[in-house]
């Protein structure tokens, strides 16, 4: 079995390696102290289009599947550790069922908002 990344995966990760060397540890550290939310790496990451990784490109999208968001998410963590990938995941994953399940009118409410970084998933 072949694990070598595509050519458009390894874009992925490249992308998301140099969109981390503007958020560094310090970054990190001083938002874990304060207890912010990090609105600004959120944005960083929704205005890449990388918020809406996994969902269909009709609803602001790139339609990729879970093994690009993935490797997306490792990479995330790989630069800014478990608060960085905490601050997008629930983005990334949490909203596939209304992806998949969802009426039209659920897709129009939170999809596009979601994935352009206008709103925010949470556990519920």
């Amino acid at each position: 079995m072949d694990f070598s990344l595509s050519s458009e995966q390894q874009a992925i990760v490249d992308s998301i390696k140099s969109l981390m060397k503007e958020f560094d540890d310090d970054y990190w550290l001083e938002h874990d102290k304060s207890g912010e939310y990090p609105e600004d790496f959120y944005q960083a990451v929704a205005a890449g289009g990388w918020l809406g990784i996994t969902m269909p490109e009709e609803y602001g999208g790139s339609n990729l599947g879970v093994t690009e968001a993935a490797l997306m998410m490792m990479t995330i963590a790989e630069g800014g550790g478990m608060s960085a990938a905490s601050a997008v995941h629930i983005n990334i994953f949490g909203l596939n069922p209304v992806a998949v399940f969802g009426t039209e009118e659920q897709k129009q409410r939170m999809l596009r908002p979601m994935a352009e970084g206008r709103e925010k998933a949470c556990f519920a």
